[in-house]
């Protein structure tokens, strides 16, 4: 690859013709102490000053969105970072509380009521009021992202949606309630849905976004259509983030086998969006 590194201060000292790749150096790194392929406490608290740096050009308008690769969790607790990832850094700095996730693969959109919980704890999650809320956030996300009247869809969480009580009676509960009363608002909105189904709909143009209920069942969702280029897009912060959603592949560091194609779709994501973000502070 023809590629010409160019070290700056400042973005708007960039060279941004093809083949330069433009570099703010923080100096943070001990090139003779530096371990490839081993998590090091000097790596982790690199990656945290230079995910706060990226926030802070971001947060002045210097950078239109922020794009982050992998980040090692065990290196950020060997550094003593009071924070488990780019989320809860990101959205420590940017003052938000509950920073909302979003996957996209190709056209298909997925938010997630639940994530890092056990599935028995997740379904406990499912209340109305939850939802309710949730329901309403994934749509002002959406709007902030461009996309107007988004018309979504709630995946159901037990087999058929429960087939009206007889497999689980989270459906009729919780979360039918909750979609009615979203549709009484003029949201444009359906479910519960069955998970078998409900993202294959929406990945064929039906929906504008699922709402997944518990983690897995998003997940394996997106990321059977096409696992490389599955994206995180963090939502409900004054900044626009995209991230690829993969580790950090240790074994393989320095090897230059480890694919692009992830890091490739979480920037052009963040291209196709930021026209259109609306900042919420």
């Amino acid at each position: 690859m023809d590629l010409r590194i160019k070290c700056i201060e400042e973005p708007a000292n960039g060279d941004y013709t093809p083949g330069v790749l433009n570099l703010i150096d923080l100096d943070n790194i001990d090139m003779n102490a530096l371990k490839i392929g081993e998590i090091q406490a000097m790596t982790g608290q690199a990656a945290y000053e230079y995910i706060k740096k990226a926030t802070e050009l971001c947060l002045a308008h210097k950078a239109d969105v922020l794009s982050t690769t992998a980040i090692n969790k065990e290196s950020l607790k060997l550094a003593e970072v009071p924070y488990i990832g780019h989320t809860e850094i990101v959205g420590a700095l940017t003052g938000t509380k509950n920073p909302l996730t979003m996957f996209q693969v190709r056209n298909l959109r997925v938010f997630f009521l639940t994530r890092h919980v056990s599935l028995r704890k997740a379904c406990d999650l499912v209340t109305k009021d939850s939802l309710l809320t949730f329901i309403r956030d994934c749509v002002k996300a959406l709007e902030v992202l461009g996309v107007k009247n988004p018309k979504i869809a709630v995946a159901g969480l037990n087999p058929h949606s429960g087939e009206h009580g007889l497999f689980g009676t989270e459906e009729v509960d919780h979360v039918i309630p909750a979609v009615l009363e979203a549709k009484a608002t003029g949201i444009d909105i359906e479910g519960p849905i069955g998970a078998d189904s409900v993202f294959y709909q929406a990945l064929n143009g039906r929906y504008d976004a699922v709402l997944s209920l518990y983690h897995d069942q998003g997940h394996i969702a997106t990321k059977m259509v096409d696992f490389e280029r599955t994206i995180s897009i963090t939502n409900g912060m004054p900044i626009l983030r995209t991230s690829v959603d993969h580790g950090t592949a240790l074994d393989i560091a320095g090897k230059g086998i480890a694919s692009p194609v992830s890091m490739i779709e979480a920037i052009r994501l963040a291209v196709e969006y930021a026209p259109n973000f609306k900042r919420e502070s």
